[in-house]
């Protein structure tokens, strides 16, 4: 007897086949992954250092906002990224 995800994946594959990458697509793909994770890290460390100096002058409104401004930022670059992967992929 099959399990609930085992069915599910069977369906899933039906609507949706899975594609096969070329050794290139693959390759391109992780060079994505690698420069966005770079560009999240870049944005990573700039918040934190921005984020150190907010709280070591007590401005706690300066702290959420470079805060929500991260996660915006993030969400971008994400997005991006994901679109770029999904262009290699044939999407």
């Amino acid at each position: 007897m099959k399990s609930a995800y085992e069915l599910a994946m069977e369906r899933l594959s039906r609507t949706a086949p899975a594609t096969k990458l070329t050794a290139s697509q693959k390759a391109e793909l992780a060079e994505l992954d690698s420069i966005y994770a770079a560009k999240l890290a870049q944005e990573d460390l700039s918040t934190r250092e921005s984020i150190q100096a907010a709280q070591a002058a007590g401005d706690t409104e300066t702290v959420d906002l470079l805060r929500q401004r991260y996660a915006v930022e993030k969400a971008k670059i994400e997005a991006e990224r994901e679109a770029k992967k999904d262009r290699v992929r044939g999407g």
